[in-house]
């Protein structure tokens, strides 16, 4: 049997590939795109994708298995086992055996998980830590400061993103992108065999006990948060029917605004780094990642809008004479103002505000740079404290940018001053 002329290319590269006639290379796969230095291919390998980005030392399939499909995988990454498409994994990420990364994927520096892990449209900032048998879609999860002090989830852990209406408006935010990314704030905890209902928003330090389904948010640093078993109840349900519609509103817009910012520091901050270890298409697999993030956010928050008419009758319906007229008001507000909203979203995801505390800490972060190398870990971790508070006013600035401008415009809604634009304790 003959060999692809690709593996052929890929085994003359040094690629270490012990059984050649079991690993399968899409035709579209581009070889100058696979690092020669210490990777490893095992049996049962798949790779497709012409955007496909491999760097030095990456172990494919070590326990089972593995397909990659459109992913930019940095240096030092263990990808054991599963299904892994259009994500991107940072230097030193991992997945166990068992896996399932779909688009829109983030791992970043030593970001990790055990096995039989589900992950779709979801973001782990550095040495963010899941076990196994995880169901963790259409998140952000941020906290830590080392693999010593890490976020983790816990396993049997379930991030329940689909409502009995149907919609997937439900994307949930575990601290923020602009103090996360500064790598000095305390880890979150999710205790496992549990759950965390979304939409939701959880401050840094935030402990979920073991066993708890939990279901509000807590926005108060270093809480520990303990739910009983659930109050038991026989109730009639109304399909389409939706009440209140404001924290769902909310929690969708800040999402959005932190993916905004997010893509704001990848553009200004992570270019910084590019290297051999951090190539251009790694950035540039980042950036699209955080873009599809926002397209799926957008997507799913009109599919909420355009059901707005309909709840409103089946809402009046239901409530009679008790019906709220400001409750009505925002539901056509959302409906009718979507474009306008939609249209805000995208001008502000390509186009930066002036904020002078952004030039402030690039210089500073150059300083960082001549002195620690392109190492990006330990570049942002040796910030001074006064540095990092100025990198996440500008960034918290460009999330407040994109929120109070859509809060204004949805002025039904009664959305109040910047704090709600935070999580956890406001900045000084």
């Amino acid at each position: 049997m003959m060999m692809s002329e690709t593996i052929t290319q890929l085994l003359k590269k040094g690629i270490r590939i012990d059984s050649p006639h079991s690993v399968e290379i899409g035709p579209e796969v581009d070889p100058g795109r696979i690092s020669g230095d210490g990777v490893f291919l095992h049996a049962g390998c798949k790779i497709f994708g012409k955007n496909t980005l491999i760097c030095a030392g990456t172990i494919l399939g070590h326990e089972a298995p593995a397909t990659i499909d459109n992913c930019q995988i940095g240096p030092g990454v263990a990808l054991k086992g599963g299904y892994f498409k259009e994500s991107v994994f940072l230097e030193k990420a991992g997945m166990g055996s068992g896996a399932q990364v779909r688009e829109g994927t983030i791992l970043e520096e030593e970001a990790s998980g055990a096995h039989t892990v589900g992950l779709k449209q979801t973001i782990l900032f550095p040495y963010v830590t899941l076990g196994s048998l995880i169901n963790f879609c259409d998140c952000l999860m941020a906290g830590g400061t080392s693999r010593e002090n890490h976020s983790e989830v816990g396993s049997s852990y379930i991030h329940f993103n689909f409502t009995p209406n149907q919609d997937k408006a439900t994307a949930s935010l575990m601290g923020d992108v602009p103090r996360g990314v500064m790598q000095n704030q305390p880890p979150i905890f999710l205790g496992g065999q549990g759950g965390l209902v979304g939409p939701c928003r959880l401050a840094f330090g935030t402990v979920i006990a073991a066993g708890s389904i939990y279901r509000k948010d807590e926005l108060r640093p270093g809480r520990l948060l303990v739910e009983g078993g659930g109050r038991g109840g026989n109730l009639p349900f109304v399909g389409g029917l939706y009440r209140s519609i404001k924290r769902i509103v909310e929690k969708n817009v800040l999402y959005i605004a932190n993916l905004i910012a997010l893509r704001r520091w990848y553009e200004a901050v992570r270019r910084q780094f590019i290297s051999n270890a951090f190539p251009e298409p790694l950035l540039e697999g980042l950036l699209e990642k955080v873009d599809m993030g926002i397209m799926e956010r957008l997507k799913r928050f009109q599919a909420l809008s355009r059901k707005m008419p309909e709840s409103a009758r089946i809402y009046g319906l239901t409530v009679g004479e008790n019906v709220s007229a400001s409750l009505l008001a925002q539901k056509m507000q959302l409906y009718e103002r979507w474009p306008e909203v939609e249209g805000l979203f995208l001008d502000k995801k390509c186009r930066a505000g002036g904020v002078p505390e952004k030039d402030q800490f690039l210089e500073c972060l150059e300083k960082q740079i001549q002195a620690y190398g392109k190492d990006y870990l330990r570049v942002i971790k040796s910030l001074e404290p006064a540095t990092a508070e100025i990198g996440s006013r500008w960034l918290q600035h460009e999330v407040d940018a994109v929120s109070e401008e859509v809060f204004d415009m949805l002025s039904t809604f009664g959305f109040g001053s910047k704090e709600s634009s935070r999580t956890g304790t406001q900045m000084p």
